[in-house]
């Protein structure tokens, strides 16, 4: 069990990010507002300051897609 403090130290957190990039969260809420299907592939690329970028990707499982459906829930 998530303690109840954790919680809404969670959701300030999460409001920040939201305030912070908004482009982002449009994006996710987009992306995800439908399922994502099993074997999709999810790719990130991460470019820190004076570095190539990295990337790497993943295939979308079926517990991928309940844990989003699970998050989803959690943010009703």
């Amino acid at each position: 069990m998530i303690n109840p403090a954790e919680m809404m130290k969670i959701a300030g957190i999460m409001k920040k990010f939201q305030s912070n990039h908004p482009k982002v969260v449009a994006f996710m809420q987009h992306t995800f507002s439908n399922s994502i299907p099993v074997g999709s592939v999810i790719e990130l690329t991460i470019t820190k300051p004076g570095q190539d970028p990295v990337t790497t990707n993943f295939k979308v499982l079926e517990d991928d897609v309940e844990m989003v459906e699970t998050l989803k829930k959690m943010h009703k």
